[in-house]
C-alpha cells in the first residue's frame, strides 16, 4: 500500500460510521449497572464481609469457579459497595485487590508483598529488600491501619503453585500480632481442587469458606451478552443469530462468559475492516479462528525452546497419523535435537513437557493402558491447519530449520 493510499484509508476511516457505540462493554473491565444470574454470590459474598462494616473480622473466603464465570466481576462489585457505605458511615475499612498472575506485578512473594505494603502507603521497592524486612514494612503498615484490612487475591492458585502457600501461611496468622487492624484474605481461583493440595496447617489457619460460580448456560450467556450490545452497538448492527451463535460456542467452552464478549466484540471488529455496517455468522466464525490462533500462537511462544521443539515433532508426525504414542516422539525429539544442535533432554523431562503442552491446551494426550506391556499416552492435535502451519514456522524461525 502506497503512502497516499494509506492516508487514504485512515481518512476513510475517520470519515465512516462504526457498527461500536461503545466497545469497552465488550470487555472484562467494564462493570455494567445490573450484573446477570449472580445474585446468589453476590448475596453470599456480601454477607460473608458485612461484618467488617463493625469492626469485625470476616470469614476468610474463596471463590472457585472455572474463567469467565464471573468471580473477578463480583469481587470488584462488592468491594465498591463495602467501600462506598465504609465513607458515607465514617468506618474504617480497606480493602486491597492484587491479581497473583500478573508479571513483575504480584508474580512472587517479594512481589506480592510489595505490593500490598505500597496499596497501604508504604514506600518499598520492588525488589532488594530481605525477605523478613518486606515482611516486616508490610506488618508495620497494617499497623498504621485502623478496623479492618481485606485483601483479595486473585488467581491466587497461580501464586501458590509457583512459591508455595507458606505466605497463605504467614498472611492468616498475622492477626494474632495486631491490635487494632484485622486481616481477612478473599481468594479467587479457577482450579476448584486448590486447597486440596495445601499443606494442612494451611488449610487450617484458612478456615475458609467457599463460593462456588457455576459456568453461564447459553440462555444466561445470551441474555449477557443481550444487554452488553445494547450498549456496545449502534441500532441494527446485529444480523439476527449472531447473539446466539456466540452464546452457544462460548457455553461449549465451559460457559465462558469472557470468551463470549471477545467474540462478540472481534466480529465486530472483523466486519468493521470489511468495510460492512452489518456484522453476520460468518463474522463469528473468522472471529473464534482468529482468538484461538492468537491464543495458541501467543501459549506456545512464551514456552522455553524444548516444548517447542517437543512441539514441532508432534506436528510433524500427526501429519500422517491421527495419534501417536509418548515413545515414538521422543525418539523422533532426539534426532531434531541433533539437527539443531540442542543437547536433548531425558525422556521424563520430555514426557513432562507433553503434559504441560496438554494442559495448557496446545495437544491432547490421553493414557491409554496396554494391558501386560503397561500405559501409554496417545497424542493428538485438534488445531486448523493455519494455526499448524503459524506454530510450525514460529519453531522453523527460532531454529532456523528448513521446511521441507
Amino acid at each position: 500500500m502506497s503512502q497516499s493510499n494509506l492516508k487514504s484509508m485512515f481518512s476513510n476511516y475517520v470519515d465512516k460510521e462504526s457498527v461500536f457505540k461503545n466497545k469497552d462493554a465488550l470487555t472484562t473491565n467494564y462493570k455494567p449497572d445490573n450484573i446477570l444470574h449472580r445474585e446468589q454470590q453476590i448475596n453470599d459474598l456480601g454477607s460473608i464481609l458485612a461484618p467488617s462494616l463493625k469492626g469485625n473480622d470476616p470469614s476468610n473466603v474463596f471463590l472457585y469457579g472455572s474463567v469467565g464465570t464471573g468471580k473477578t466481576l463480583i469481587v470488584k462489585h462488592v468491594k465498591g459497595e463495602l467501600k462506598t457505605v465504609a465513607k458515607d458511615k465514617d468506618i474504617d475499612l480497606n480493602v486491597l485487590y492484587i491479581n497473583c498472575k500478573m508479571k513483575k506485578v504480584a508474580d512472587t512473594e517479594y512481589r506480592l508483598l510489595a505490593k500490598l505494603a505500597r496499596q497501604l502507603g508504604e514506600d518499598v521497592p520492588s525488589t532488594g529488600l530481605p525477605t523478613d524486612e518486606i515482611y516486616n514494612r508490610f506488618f508495620e503498615a497494617l499497623k498504621e491501619q485502623k478496623g479492618v484490612v481485606i485483601i483479595a487475591l486473585d488467581e491466587i492458585d497461580a501464586l501458590v503453585k509457583k512459591v508455595g502457600d507458606e505466605f497463605l501461611y504467614n498472611l492468616t496468622r498475622i492477626n494474632d500480632d495486631l491490635d487494632e487492624t484485622k486481616v481477612s484474605i478473599l481468594g479467587i481461583s479457577n482450579d476448584l481442587n486448590f486447597t486440596e493440595y495445601m499443606d494442612s496447617r494451611v488449610k487450617s489457619s484458612l478456615s475458609e469458606e467457599e463460593i462456588i460460580f457455576p459456568p453461564y448456560n447459553a440462555i444466561e450467556l445470551r441474555e449477557i451478552l443481550k444487554e452488553r450490545t445494547d450498549k456496545a452497538f449502534v441500532d441494527d448492527a446485529l444480523k439476527d443469530g449472531v447473539i446466539s451463535k456466540c452464546s452457544a460456542l462460548a457455553a461449549q467452552e465451559h460457559g465462558d462468559a469472557r470468551r463470549a464478549l471477545d467474540l462478540l466484540r472481534v466480529a465486530g471488529e472483523l466486519a468493521e475492516r470489511s468495510e460492512t455496517d452489518l456484522i453476520e455468522k460468518e463474522h463469528v466464525d473468522r472471529a473464534q479462528d482468529k482468538i484461538e490462533r492468537d491464543r495458541v500462537v501467543e501459549t506456545v511462544r512464551s514456552q522455553p525452546k524444548h516444548s517447542k521443539l517437543v512441539l514441532y515433532t508432534i506436528l510433524d508426525m500427526t501429519e500422517d497419523e491421527d495419534k501417536i504414542a509418548t515413545g515414538d516422539v521422543y525418539s523422533e525429539y532426539k534426532d531434531l535435537c541433533t539437527e539443531v544442535d540442542v543437547s536433548e533432554l531425558t525422556q521424563r523431562r520430555v514426557s513432562g513437557l507433553i503434559s504441560e503442552l496438554d494442559m495448557l491446551g496446545v495437544i491432547n494426550a490421553k493414557v491409554i493402558s496396554k494391558g501386560r506391556y503397561g500405559r501409554t499416552r496417545q497424542i493428538s492435535v485438534d488445531l486448523s491447519e493455519s494455526i499448524r502451519g503459524q506454530l510450525e514456522k514460529m519453531v522453523e524461525d527460532n531454529f532456523y530449520l528448513e521446511d521441507e
